[in-house]
């Protein structure tokens, strides 16, 4: 269902829990994200900001996603661009990387309730779409796990 991790990923989805780490300041799910381009040059880094923006639709892959494409310089498109995340992408967050043309997902914990990169849905390798990139899951699986459960076991979401 997945393809092959590599230590470079491992590096982009600890780069990610860096970034996740920042949202918790803020109230925040702490999910993280990182582009970065086909060189391996980090083109932006964020965290969830939902509850910091008052935006429902700023997830960590949004906001890295519209930052990247501004470093990128090819206007909306990140062909050859890596999206890392900590969790597995949503609908939204699944659509807006396969519009970007983003060439690989990789991510850590798997998301049951409402992934959209192989477990409740698959957005991302939808035959129906132009554009599928390569889906990498499980990286780091535990400690972006344990990120969320940890804040979860502190925080009551209502």
């Amino acid at each position: 269902m997945t393809g092959h991790h590599t230590p470079a990923d491992a590096a982009l989805v600890r780069a990610a829990l860096e970034a996740a780490r920042r949202a918790p300041e803020t109230g925040d799910v702490p999910i993280g994200a990182v582009v970065v381009a086909p060189d391996g040059r980090v083109l932006a880094s964020a965290c969830n900001a939902r509850e910091a923006l008052g935006d429902p639709t700023a997830h960590a892959e949004i906001l890295a996603l519209r930052a990247a494409a501004v470093a990128h310089g090819d206007g909306w498109r990140l062909d050859g661009c890596t999206l890392a995340v900590t969790v597995e992408p949503c609908t939204m967050c699944a659509g807006a990387l396969v519009l970007a043309r983003v060439a690989r997902v990789v991510f850590g914990a798997w998301e049951p309730k409402t992934g959209a990169a192989g477990s409740l849905w698959d957005v991302v390798r939808d035959r129906r779409l132009n554009h599928r990139p390569e889906v990498v899951g499980g990286v780091l699986a535990d400690e972006c796990a344990a990120l969320l459960d940890d804040f979860f076991a502190h925080h009551r979401i209502v």
